[in-house]
């Protein structure tokens, strides 16, 4: 299940993520609602949350997740992933450096910490264009 946090606006999206995502989770909720986003503002900042009941992702989501971070590499800046399995964090730092952006892994219970650090780049981005 994939549900957009409150917290979000701009170009920083929250994301919750729980059980196991699924083709129809990526395709039906997650990927529009980036596409939206990604129309409005060029580039996002994103906080991955993976609540204590994330599972992981069914074969069609996982190919939906790297075949899409692949074609968006360069257009997210910030990338915080909370929580999650170990497995997830290693597989992140193995993909990684396809991102151009800067991706922070954070433990489950810092996701206040994550937050502060998803929106320092989009703030000192807004102060440097009304300069």
């Amino acid at each position: 299940m994939i549900e957009f946090l409150p917290e979000s606006g701009g170009n920083v999206l929250g994301i919750r993520v729980s059980g196991k995502l699924t083709d129809a989770d990526y395709k039906q909720t997650l990927i529009p609602k980036l596409e939206s986003l990604f129309h409005q503002h060029g580039r996002l900042d994103v906080l991955f949350y993976m609540d204590e009941d994330f599972e992981g992702w069914d074969l069609g989501a996982a190919w939906d997740d790297a075949s899409y971070g692949l074609k968006h590499r360069a257009d997210f800046g910030r990338l915080a992933l909370v929580g999650g399995p170990r497995w997830v964090e290693w597989c992140i730092k193995l993909a990684g450096f396809l991102m151009k952006g800067e991706i922070r892994i954070f433990p489950g219970d810092r996701l206040q910490e994550a937050w502060i650090w998803i929106r320092e780049q989009s703030a000192r981005e807004e102060r440097a264009a009304s300069r």
